[in-house]
């Protein structure tokens, strides 16, 4: 017999399994040795009341011994198979080249920036000279953006089959079994890339070919259909091309709109970075002095409506470091980022405001554009007001709520450092109010959240894509140009690491069929 149900438990017993196992016998009445088998399913943390508790999900089996059905996937030799064309690494053009390889077609994946051993020198550049490559950096390179900028894993993704399929494939490449566990998975920025290597090693001992440092520069486009790319003044010639490219490939966007490729214009939203110390938001949260080692570092999530926007927390990094994230020298952008260990000193979060197409009057004559250049705006405007280089800009929680300048700042985790500088004056208006705003909300929600510990820096601003690439609801095909496959976040179709790549295995799979 089968039997799945929920255990209550303190941290501690969580994180034993004889623990777990002790309470489940208790729990069906049964003696120990009628339980045969235990998986523990899932596990989430329950802070609702004073003291800390975990929901932990099992299926016991009783007098039967487990059958679970081992994740194996099986990949062709696709060497002489019919090529399909996939621009971009990211975890939509990975996952694509994945299941294409099962369903025998050949992935051609085309990157612009490096591989993620030579990003990494790009990267530390960014960190310590300010040198930034404008094709190899924490947006672009292999892996795409969540390889250097966290790794967390969690989706509303109701596709939960396909979800379940990413996990497994992530655990055959080298991610820790508990990603399949964890409610809120996170594989962490210091071991994501020794994963993303092995995908790509399985694609090429497959037959796949992945060619980095090649930018695709035009579309190779014939009475509406995909003929290929043209990259580094090469032909990559294919009948299916998968746009895979992330929200920050804004070039890829110009060539569309110059070539006459439909787009549409949608929401997006903008903002600042908040830092606090982490203990501070472990003891909001977990109703405690000093979190215990069973606990992992607190997180939140906050979301309220100032003047009809939205104004949220967006990729919260527990134990985390802020890191700059812009892809040219003129832009300054930041993003967050956390080891698996999740055990820096620092929390931190994107707080963000809608941004709807009606905001974007002072940028209409750019027409599709708007809001790419608005994000540039904002870039360029946090830029000059930053210090030398990657030098940001930044402000005590309170002094910006309060409209003062603070005269010294707190210690921070991001690496090229930050100035003081009142970005209450110079922030976009219809952003300074909500921001202002939102954090006396969520200071309510979340007493001691509005501290002078805390600092804001600027600016967040790559949320997700002002513009998305329209493509038919049952072929997938964008609605103009038969044979490409817009992809992933860059094509307004995901939001995040998960379901960009449950995006991509749904395109080979029409692609397949």
């Amino acid at each position: 017999m089968q039997k799945e149900l929920s255990l209550l438990l303190s941290p501690k017993e969580a994180a034993d399994i004889d623990a777990i196992r002790k309470k489940t016998i208790g729990k069906l009445r049964i003696n120990a040795d009628e339980l045969t088998d235990l998986k523990v399913l899932k596990k989430s943390i329950d802070a609702r009341n004073r003291s800390v508790r975990m929901n932990v999900y099992v299926r016991a089996y009783v007098n039967e011994e487990a059958n679970e059905e081992v994740f194996e996937p099986q990949f062709k030799d696709v060497s002489k198979s019919e090529a399909v064309i996939i621009v971009g690494s990211g975890p939509a053009g990975l996952f694509a080249a994945l299941r294409l390889i099962e369903l025998n077609y050949k992935p051609i994946i085309i990157e612009r920036g490096n591989a993620v051993k030579e990003r990494r020198l790009d990267i530390a550049k960014i960190n310590r000279e300010s040198i930034i490559n404008p094709d190899s950096n924490y947006a672009f390179g292999e892996g795409g953006a969540g390889t250097f900028s966290d790794g967390k894993l969690y989706t509303r993704s109701k596709k939960r089959g396909n979800v379940r399929t990413v996990l497994d494939m992530l655990i055959h490449h080298g991610a820790e079994q508990n990603i399949g566990v964890d409610a809120h998975p996170h594989i962490g920025t210091n071991k994501l890339p020794g994963i993303i290597q092995n995908i790509r090693e399985t694609i090429i001992s497959n037959g796949g070919e992945v060619h980095f440092n090649t930018r695709v520069d035009e579309f190779i486009i014939e009475n509406n259909k995909i003929k290929g790319v043209k990259a580094q003044g090469k032909e990559f010639v294919a009948k299916k091309v998968i746009l895979a490219t992330g929200h920050s490939a804004r070039d890829i966007y110009e060539q569309l709109n110059k070539q006459g490729i439909e787009l549409e214009a949608k929401p997006f939203a903008m903002g600042v970075r908040v830092e606090h110390p982490q203990e501070t938001i472990d003891s909001i949260q977990y109703h405690c002095e000093l979190r215990d080692d069973y606990l992992p570092a607190a997180a939140y999530s906050l979301v309220t409506q100032i003047n009809d926007r939205g104004v949220y927390s967006f990729c919260m990094c527990p134990g985390g470091f802020i890191v700059p994230a812009a892809t040219a020298d003129n832009q300054l952008v930041v993003n967050g980022m956390s080891p698996s260990s999740r055990n820096s000193k620092y929390a931190n979060s994107g707080m963000v405001v809608e941004i709807r197409l009606e905001d974007l009057q002072d940028f209409e004559e750019y027409g599709i554009m708007a809001g790419i250049k608005f994000q540039e705006y904002f870039e360029e405007l946090t830029f000059e007001k930053g210090g030398e280089g990657q030098i940001a800009p930044a402000q005590r929680l309170v002094d910006f709520v309060k409209g003062r300048k603070s005269s010294n700042l707190p210690s921070t985790s991001y690496h090229p450092g930050i100035i003081s500088s009142p970005m209450h004056k110079w922030l976009p208006q219809h952003l300074r109010h909500r921001l202002q705003e939102g954090f006396k909300a969520f200071d309510k929600k979340m007493q001691g959240y509005l501290t002078n510990d805390a600092v804001i820096i600027g600016a967040e601003s790559r949320t997700s894509s002002p513009l998305r690439i329209p493509r038919d609801k049952e072929t997938l095909e964008h609605v103009q140009i038969k044979g490409l496959y817009p992809a992933g976040e860059g094509a307004g179709y995901a939001g995040g690491i998960v379901s960009a790549a449950v995006d991509g295995v749904r395109i080979a799979e029409i692609i397949g069929k």
